[in-house]
């Protein structure tokens, strides 16, 4: 179980970056359809670069098919929820996702 949570909230892609790149998150949650910068384009920027590189990324979006998954996952996403999301299964991708051993 989680107990302290601390938030950044970023309304683009680009903004995401720039975050993780301040705050250096323990986790991620992209959305793929922003504004400026999409998702799945910041998700691949996040891997590419060394500071960010293994931080888990959970995608949450609305793209629901077999393919959406796994263009999700080939941008380097840890792992992918479709909307709506069922909060337990939030909660059980970030437990997993903060369990799992940083790849080197």
């Amino acid at each position: 179980m989680l107990r302290h949570c601390r938030f950044t909230l970023a309304r683009d892609g680009q903004q995401a970056i720039a975050a993780a790149l301040a705050d250096r998150p323990d986790l991620i949650l992209m959305d793929v359809q922003m504004p400026v910068l999409d998702g799945l384009t910041a998700t691949r920027r996040l891997r590419a670069d060394a500071r960010t590189a293994r931080i888990p990324i959970i995608v949450i979006t609305a793209l629901a098919m077999p393919d959406d998954r796994t263009r999700c996952l080939e941008a380097g996403a840890t792992s992918y929820l479709s909307k709506p999301v069922n909060l337990r299964e939030l909660a059980r991708h970030v437990a997993e996702a903060l369990a799992r051993p940083v790849p080197s």
